[in-house]
């Protein structure tokens, strides 16, 4: 196989407490071996909690809205066209502090050994993350 087309009604769709995820490319997918990309719709006030992804580096792309963007213990404003590269375990989270939808594009890789080829590590409940910032 060559590649293969993912038509936006084909892709995987999860549905978050804040937010939601549809699947463009990744193992389980396209059988993606270096890539997983992900379309994150981050609702008003939604968040995903400070996680890191330890073997996995990754470049955040802003497609709308407005983001709080938080790479180690450095905050950032981040709007259509912004983007931020974030080295392999470094903690990370993306909160929408405004009243409409955001929408991301998170660029991963290498494709780590699960189904979907994405690590992640939760590490919200840990200091010094515990204590910077909280989804709602």
């Amino acid at each position: 196989m060559d590649g293969k087309f993912v038509p936006a009604a084909n892709a995987t769709r999860e549905q978050l407490d804040w937010g939601s995820m549809a699947w463009c490319s990744g193992p389980a997918d396209t059988n993606a071996k270096e890539l997983v990309v992900i379309e994150v719709t981050l609702t008003p006030g939604g968040g995903h909690a400070f996680h890191k992804h330890p073997q996995q580096e990754e470049v955040i792309y802003v497609v709308e809205g407005r983001v709080e963007q938080w790479l180690g213990q450095e905050k950032r404003s981040m709007e259509p066209g912004d983007s931020v590269f974030i080295h392999a375990g470094m903690v990370h989270t993306s909160f929408n502090t405004t009243d409409r939808d955001a929408k991301l594009l998170a660029i991963l890789g290498p494709c780590i050994g699960q189904e979907d080829g994405y690590e992640v590590v939760e590490v919200a409940d840990e200091a010094p993350w515990s204590e910077l910032r909280r989804p709602h």
